[in-house]
């Protein structure tokens, strides 16, 4: 079988372990949760692509501008449950087994009367959501670089309170938003806390900041994987050194493209990093404000950067080894990426218990460069009646705090 034959990717067996918690939601969902509260902050998000400019125009305000403007929909426990159920629908529908969404509960608090309730709430519904849609789907619990390291210390113990492998349980311990914000070392006693009740480092590094911030960050918060990462490409001995601690890069090709961090699709060094062994696995981040889910990652890799069959096969194997997921699901998924790559295209096992079928699937590259899905404009569900409260949670929504 050659190694260049096009296989289905949305049938292809693969783990996301990059994806924040409101930045999971696609446009009919978020149009549905303005309608439910009765709120029109969404409309910038809905009527256009806001992230789709110049190359020379992106950067990191505007996208928290614009992920601020989509969290101040998400503000129920109705909407907290609709999000991570949109995020197992939909990544199911791509083929994702097992699903690690990273959220910062601070950012939801002040309407579910707490801290402790905002993170059952997600807890409880990524295990209804979990059977439901037939796919794993682990909670990360992320401090925010914009708050004070103390806090961060707060979701470490609130974390330990809830650790899991499985669903319903806190699997993570994250530290995401601006890199270029707050002093990575003053963070390093939060991680302790996790490392201490069994909790693995996710922390965020190398996006937009050099190869020696991430070196700061694998001494100081000592993580199993890093998000992002990708500056490390620069950096020989820096490959070598994560490579030889097995640490995983959460690689997000279009979030680094609509960002700014690389000018296109074929400038992300997807296979320096895989070249000097250092283990990958692909994410979208933010699918809502990127317009590119998780099979496009794959997709990105096959059509700008020249990935066969058998390396994408490769890189889904790369993420869910990469999860935190029971050996026993790893083995049987693996299995199911071998079974995927032995199948002639055309003839890939199907979906194994997904509630929803695999999305139509193709690109659309926009004036600005972006690769979109083709169905990124499809209308969404019929809108809900407002909720009888609106008025108080739109007053809530810009007091919160800017996170993911």
């Amino acid at each position: 079988m050659p190694d260049d034959a096009h296989r289905d990717l949305d049938l292809l067996p693969k783990a996301h372990l990059h994806l924040h918690f409101t930045g999971s939601l696609d446009i009919p969902t978020l149009r549905e949760l303005s309608a439910w509260e009765g709120l029109d902050e969404a409309e910038q998000l809905i009527d256009d692509d806001p992230l789709s400019v110049p190359a020379t125009k992106r950067g990191w305000w505007r996208f928290q501008r614009t992920y601020d403007i989509a969290r101040h929909v998400v503000i129920s426990e109705r909407a907290l449950r609709r999000v991570v159920d949109s995020a197992a629908r939909n990544d199911a529908a791509q083929g994702s087994r097992r699903t690690e969404i990273q959220v910062d509960p601070t950012s939801y608090a002040p309407f579910v009367n707490g801290l402790v309730n905002a993170l059952e709430i997600i807890l409880d519904e990524a295990v209804a959501a979990s059977a439901r849609h037939g796919i794993q789907m682990g909670v990360i619990v992320a401090a925010s670089r914009l708050h004070h390291p103390l806090d961060a210390r707060t979701l470490a113990r609130l974390s330990a309170r809830f650790v899991d492998r499985g669903p319903g349980g806190v699997i993570g311990f994250g530290l995401s938003n601006d890199e270029t914000e707050g002093n990575t070392v003053e963070f390093g006693p939060a991680f302790r806390i996790a490392r201490r009740a069994g909790i693995p480092g996710v922390p965020h590094g190398g996006e937009f900041r050099s190869p020696d911030h991430i070196a700061q960050v694998i001494d100081e918060l000592h993580p199993t994987r890093i998000g992002h990462g990708i500056h490390a490409a620069e950096s020989p001995a820096l490959l070598s050194r994560i490579a030889d601690a097995g640490i995983t890069l959460e690689v997000n090709p279009a979030s680094n493209v609509s960002l700014g961090v690389y000018s296109d699709y074929s400038k992300v060094p997807l296979r320096t990093l895989l070249d000097a062994g250092v283990q990958v696995a692909l994410g979208a981040d933010d699918p809502l404000l990127f317009h590119s889910g998780l099979t496009d990652q794959y997709r990105i890799a096959r059509a700008y950067l020249g990935f066969s069959d058998a390396e994408l096969a490769e890189l889904a194997r790369m993420s869910i080894r990469g999860s935190f997921a029971d050996p026993a699901d790893k083995a049987r998924w693996l299995e199911e990426v071998d079974a995927w790559l032995a199948a002639e295209p055309g003839r890939e096992p199907g979906l194994a218990a997904m509630a929803t079928p695999p999305s139509a699937g193709g690109l659309v590259e926009r004036p600005s460069g972006l690769l979109v899905p083709a169905s990124a404009d499809s209308p969404g569900p019929a809108s809900r009646p407002a909720s009888p409260d609106h008025d108080r949670h739109r007053a809530d929504a810009r007091n919160v705090s800017p996170g993911l």
